[in-house]
């Protein structure tokens, strides 16, 4: 044959061949199908709000377990806004509020200072209001408490006020700090009431310890002099400033501190150098 005369032969397409589902080995896949569980209740239920959050079977069978559980728990009904006193006394008595104030029960220190009076009307207060045994207890503790750490952080304050002070007249007065102490603390006993020396001021002092106050009633005992209201005993001494006063008038330009021939020299000399060593709180041998 010649090749004009060969035909060549055209491929036929097979079709693909199919697995049986009897061979053993099917290939084919069941697809999903997304079911609306809410499509097997009644209508007129489906679209009910409490069933939006339930979004299986599994979900709403789990919901009425939890259901059946509440079943028979002891509820509390909420009083809505026209309530009277008595529907919410009724309610704070299931919640455990006792059923007479006196009955509250606080966890006080034994040593405490407690007014009794006060108590009992927080207490009436409490039961008033409807809090729980707990609740008032708690209260109470907190309110102690409070009052308790002011209490010590005043006394710290005045403490540390009553300090400064002292140091800021030891440092004005010098040796005579407790001879002037003494006649100023004689003569405000005398004249004023002891409870108003102890009373508070404003930065925390009591008024017999403030320095303004010892400074005027320290002045008023040196005016009144010898008046045996004000004597202290001990040796009466002399401040920075009364010595500056005195080496001053010893060192006067001509004195016979400075003239070394004057037969004074030598005592000007040493009375001024022992004045210096009592302002400055040095022994005086």
């Amino acid at each position: 044959m010649s090749s004009e005369n060969q035909e060549v032969a055209t491929p036929v397409a097979q079709p693909e061949q199919q697995n049986s589902v009897l061979s053993g080995d099917p290939k084919t896949e069941t697809p999903e199908v997304n079911v609306d569980w809410k499509q097997n209740i009644p209508e007129d239920i489906r679209a009910d709000k409490s069933l939006e959050s339930i979004k299986d079977v599994g979900s709403l069978a789990k919901s009425y377990i939890h259901a059946q559980k509440l079943v028979g728990a002891d509820k509390i009904p909420v009083p809505n806004k026209y309530a009277t006193d008595d529907d919410w006394s009724a309610v704070y008595e299931k919640l455990g509020r006792p059923k007479t104030p006196g009955e509250y029960k606080y966890d006080i220190p034994e040593n405490a200072n407690v007014d009794k009076a006060s108590l009992n009307n927080f207490s009436d207060q409490a039961h008033k209001l409807g809090l729980l045994p707990n609740q008032a207890n708690g209260m109470v503790k907190f309110y102690n408490e409070m009052v308790s750490q002011g209490v010590k952080d005043a006394d710290t304050k005045a403490l540390a006020l009553r300090e400064s002070g002292t140091k800021e007249l030891k440092q004005e007065w010098g040796q005579a700090y407790d001879s002037k102490l003494s006649k100023a603390g004689h003569l405000a006993k005398s004249v004023v009431d002891k409870q108003l020396l102890s009373a508070p001021m404003a930065d925390g002092t009591m008024l017999g310890d403030h320095p303004l106050m010892i400074r005027a009633f320290a002045a008023l005992a040196d005016k009144m002099g010898e008046d045996n209201i004000v004597q202290a005993s001990g040796p009466a001494y002399l401040t920075p400033a009364q010595l500056d006063k005195q080496i001053r008038e010893l060192q006067q330009p001509g004195s016979a501190y400075w003239d070394k021939h004057h037969p004074n020299h030598d005592a000007a000399v040493q009375e001024v150098q022992t004045l210096i060593k009592k302002k400055n709180n040095e022994e005086v041998v």
